[in-house]
C-alpha cells in the first residue's frame, strides 16, 4: 500500500471518517466472519494447519473423548478433534462461522452452540479431557478478570488429566510507525489489510477489506478491540487456577500455553 494511502486512511479513523468501533460479534458479523476462511488461506489448509497443531501436542482420547473448542470459528481445531475421536462441544459467536463448521463436519460428533465462551459451562456436563481456546480468541474477552474467569471455568470443567491448550498474539510490544500496517491475505478480487492502534489495556484493530466489483472496488471498514495480554500475567494468572504451564510458540507468530492441573 502507498504511504499516501496509508496516511490517509490514518487520518480517516483519527478524524471518525471510517465506522466506528464494533463488538467482537457485530465485527464478525459486519465484515470479518465471511471471508475469514479465506483470510486463513481457506478451509482445507487451515484444516490441515489445524490437525498438524494437534499432532504436535499428542492430542488422541483416553477416557470419555469431550473435548470443548473455544472460538472454534469454522472448525479448524473441532473437525480434527472429532476425526481423532473426540466428541467436540463448539463454542462461538458467529452463526455464518458455525454454519460453515457444521457443513464441514457432516457427520463427526460436534456440537455447535452460539455463544459467548464465558458461558460454556451453561451448554456443557461433566468433564472434559481437552479445552481449547486457540488462534486470537482469548484476547477477544473484554478485561483480565473476564480472562481469569475463563481460566477458572476450564480448571473446573476438566477431568483429573485433562488439558487447556490456549494461544493468543502478544500485543504488549506495540507496533509502531508504517509496522502497524498488517496485510492479512489479498488476491485478484480481494485485499485484507489491519490497522493497529494502542491504548494502556487493548489494541484496537481496524480491518479494512477491498473487493472488487466489477470494474470498481468496495472498501468495508470495521474496527473491535482486544486485549493487550502479557504472557507473564497469563502464566500467572492460570498458576493461581492450580495449572502447570508450559508455554512455547505456536502459529503465526502466537504464543501457545499448555496448561494441566496440578
Amino acid at each position: 500500500m502507498r504511504p499516501l494511502r496509508k496516511l490517509a486512511l490514518l487520518e480517516g479513523v483519527a478524524q471518525g471518517k471510517l465506522e466506528g468501533m464494533q463488538s467482537v460479534r457485530d465485527h464478525y458479523s459486519k465484515l470479518l466472519g465471511p471471508v475469514y476462511a479465506w483470510s486463513a488461506g481457506g478451509v482445507d489448509a487451515a484444516l490441515a494447519r489445524g490437525a498438524g497443531e494437534l499432532d504436535v501436542l499428542g492430542l488422541s482420547p483416553r477416557k470419555n473423548a469431550q473435548a470443548v473448542d473455544l472460538g472454534a470459528g469454522f472448525g479448524m481445531h473441532s473437525i480434527p478433534l472429532a476425526q481423532r475421536g473426540f466428541s467436540v462441544l463448539a463454542v462461538d459467536t458467529s452463526p455464518e462461522l458455525l454454519r460453515e463448521l457444521t457443513a464441514q463436519a457432516a457427520k463427526l460428533p460436534v456440537q455447535t452452540i452460539e455463544a459467548d465462551i464465558l458461558s460454556f459451562r451453561k451448554h456443557f456436563e461433566g468433564t472434559a479431557e481437552v479445552i481449547l481456546c486457540m488462534g486470537d480468541t482469548l484476547t477477544h474477552l473484554s478485561t483480565l478478570d473476564q480472562v481469569e474467569s475463563l481460566f477458572g471455568e476450564a480448571a473446573t470443567a476438566l477431568d483429573g488429566n485433562g488439558i487447556f491448550v490456549l494461544t493468543f498474539r502478544d500485543y504488549t510490544p506495540a507496533l509502531l510507525a508504517e509496522r502497524r500496517f498488517i496485510p492479512v491475505r489479498s488476491d485478484a478480487d480481494r485485499i485484507l489489510t489491519c490497522f493497529l492502534e494502542y491504548d494502556d489495556s487493548h489494541v484496537t484493530v481496524h480491518d479494512l477489506l477491498h473487493e472488487r466489483d466489477g470494474a470498481q472496488w468496495k472498501l468495508n471498514v470495521s474496527s473491535y478491540r482486544k486485549l493487550r495480554l502479557a504472557r507473564e500475567w497469563v502464566s500467572r494468572a492460570l498458576e493461581g487456577r492450580g495449572f502447570r504451564v508450559t508455554q512455547e510458540a505456536g502459529l503465526s507468530g502466537m504464543v501457545r500455553f499448555i496448561a494441566r492441573l496440578v
